[in-house]
């Protein structure tokens, strides 16, 4: 068996005032800081063989604090990259439904980014995510683990394709919390893949750890 580890980066002062980042290279904050040096210790009792994430600062940093409890060196994938949120970028909640109320509707609604002047599709993202993540996993060897730092909403409308889901599946998935992560695994010889594990974090680590005898689904 394989497994690949979908971790979402820690906490920048952005994901604290709601506002969206998409593209834009917010570094973390304290609070993210923290929680990436939390996750570390946690993802290495998984013992990852390789590690991958998104270029941009808030993956990187977070996964600065995972090279260093592990050992390994990050290799950086502009592809997984989140969504790209156009005219959004930099606007808080009351900004967005003030000057865009029908993307607003739309984004309440439950379209990813409400279809904002200059934002990347759903379709678009799956595109280059999807693919990343299974060459990826294609690199890792049977019996081993990568861990790939990235992004809450690219993982969470990835995960249906990559589960072999229907999309809208990815709707009813609650997102992701900052340094919460996804654990998949794939047996030796097969195509099938299996959610193993869902947005587990430091706190809930010891409990939700799949072969620790206790239900893997956070």
């Amino acid at each position: 068996m394989s497994r690949l580890v979908l971790v979402r980066h820690g906490r920048t002062a952005w994901n604290s005032e709601g506002r969206a980042q998409g593209h834009t290279d917010v570094s973390l904050d304290d609070v993210g800081r923290a929680q990436a040096a939390a996750l570390a210790p946690a993802l290495a009792r998984l013992e990852p063989t390789a590690l991958w994430s998104s270029d941009l600062a808030r993956a990187r940093e977070t996964a600065a604090a995972v090279e260093a409890a592990t050992g390994l060196t990050a290799r950086y994938d502009a592809r997984l990259r989140e969504f790209d949120v156009g005219e959004r970028a930099g606007l808080d909640v009351a900004e967005f439904a003030e000057r865009y109320p029908e993307a607003y509707r739309a984004w309440k609604a439950g379209h990813v980014t409400g279809g904002v002047p200059g934002a990347e599709t759903l379709e678009e993202v799956t595109a280059r995510v999807v693919p990343a993540l299974r060459e990826i996993w294609a690199a890792t060897p049977d019996g081993e683990t990568t861990a790939v730092i990235a992004h809450g909403a690219c993982l969470r409308v990835s995960l249906p394709e990559l589960l072999g889901w229907p999309a809208e599946v990815g709707n009813t998935l609650r997102g992701l919390d900052n340094a919460g992560w996804v654990v998949l695994e794939r047996d030796s010889g097969t195509s099938g893949v299996r959610l193993a594990a869902y947005n587990v974090t430091p706190a809930t680590a010891e409990r939700e750890i799949p072969g620790n005898g206790n239900p893997p689904i956070a």
